[in-house]
């Protein structure tokens, strides 16, 4: 009887939510030591601190107040230096002190809900493992091409105007280093931004895999109570999410728009020059603080969308059971019902295209125009269907910021009083001209 028992608990389920050496995250943990990222002890904190504030802090304070070169010729002149050493170190300082905060209070797989993975399908995990072995590889498209260009700049800056830049001793050395450690700063900052936005996707991504697993309860004979117990499930961990990034969103959003105003502001003067030399820099730097707040907004309305589709596909789940009942109750003997062969010959319009021939690869079991098999109505009735949906319309999930649904109307919202400001800005500088 002894040998026969089977235990009560699955240890391979068991062991995926805890963390050991070589699980899936050894390659992040990896990297996040070589970005001295890690503050698992005492001595990687220490080391952690200390080189974000050489390379965030001091070298770009030096670099601005020591080779700020105002007696250099018109092209080795750095007008704007200051804008882009301001923009990149403050929202370093904010990702920096979001990322070590949320490794050192969740840890690194209870952060990136690995911990969570052990009650999902197996689709979801190895789409969400797939997902994460992709993130290091998005992280380099984003990085490594802007490093390229900061890189040829910084290279034919010092290399082109040696005899006018300050130096100390030998010319050559100094400026090696000087240039060395611009590019290790400017490397740090930006990968440290990007590292936190990529993983802000890659947790909406386990969200959409989810909410793209959940749809399919709709294709099955499914108890209302376990779908409103999944659904349930899914808007705690939306929530969780907004709350740990509500803080960086918000001021990632402040710090970018403040950045891209104040560089409007000083190029739009009438006593700017505007050149590839001058401004090439801080064009850049718009460039790569822009990036990094679209993969956030566009990660958190994807998700947000994903979520409020649930709506829809429940209202057509329960036409399509309410429409099939009445057509088994009209006819004497059971029968294929009509929706299923309706759903071989899609919808045409009234300019004779189908509609199928333009939804490309955006549908998915979330969002689509097929028709639901009914299963529901011969085990649900019309209440609870009618009740699951009613619920559906009034809790409505998503990415939140402070009480904001992060979806397509807010981000008209923030486009419209971007653009309002813009034209306010302009008309204070260009027309005064």
């Amino acid at each position: 009887m002894g040998d026969s028992e089977e235990p009560l608990v699955d240890r391979n389920i068991y062991k995926r939510s805890i963390s050991h050496a070589l699980d899936e995250l050894q390659s992040f943990r990896t990297y996040l030591r070589w970005m001295c990222v890690d503050q698992s002890n005492f001595w990687t904190t220490c080391l952690s601190w200390f080189l974000f504030i050489f390379l965030g802090l001091v070298v770009p304070a030096v670099s601005h107040f020591l080779l700020a070169c105002s007696t250099c010729d018109a092209r080795h002149t750095r007008p704007y230096d200051w804008v882009v050493q301001l923009s990149l170190s403050s929202i370093a300082t904010l990702s920096f002190v979001c990322l070590t905060g949320f490794v050192r209070k969740y840890g690194l797989r209870r952060f990136l809900f690995f911990d969570k993975l052990c009650g999902e399908s197996e689709t979801v995990r190895k789409g969400y493992t797939g997902q994460l072995n992709r993130s290091l590889k998005i992280l380099s498209f984003f990085v490594l091409p802007c490093f390229l260009v900061e890189t040829a700049y910084k290279v034919w800056w010092y290399a082109s105007g040696a005899s006018q830049i300050p130096f100390l001793g030998i010319v050559w050395l100094s400026d090696t280093v000087a240039c060395v450690m611009e590019l290790w700063s400017w490397l740090y900052r930006t990968t440290v931004f990007f590292l936190v936005c990529v993983l802000f996707r890659l947790i909406c991504n386990l969200q959409v895999l989810r909410l793209q697993d959940f749809a399919r309860v709709f294709q099955v004979d499914s108890d209302v109570a376990s779908v409103l117990s999944e659904h349930l499930r899914i808007r705690r961990h939306l929530r969780i999410i907004s709350h740990r990034y509500r803080a960086f969103i918000l001021w990632c959003l402040i710090l970018v728009t403040g950045s891209q105003f104040t560089s409007l502001l000083i190029t739009t003067k009438a006593t700017s020059e505007l050149n590839i030399y001058k401004a090439g820099e801080l064009a850049m730097c718009s460039i790569t603080l822009l990036t990094g707040l679209c993969i956030i907004l566009r990660s958190a309305t994807k998700i947000t969308h994903k979520a409020q589709s649930v709506t829809c596909l429940a209202a057509k789940w329960h036409i399509c059971a309410t429409l099939d009942s009445f057509d088994a109750n009209d006819g004497e003997t059971p029968r294929i019902p009509a929706i299923h062969a309706r759903q071989d010959f899609p919808h045409v319009g009234t300019d004779g295209e189908s509609d199928a021939d333009d939804a490309g690869d955006e549908e998915d079991d979330l969002d689509n125009n097929k028709l639901i098999p009914a299963y529901a109505y011969s085990t649900i009735s019309y209440q609870k269907r009618h009740a699951l949906v009613t619920y559906f319309e009034n809790n409505r999930a998503g990415v939140t910021v402070y009480g904001f649904t992060l979806d397509r109307s807010t981000l008209h919202t923030i486009f419209g009083i971007e653009l309002s400001l813009v034209l306010w800005l302009l008309g204070k500088t260009i027309v005064s001209v």
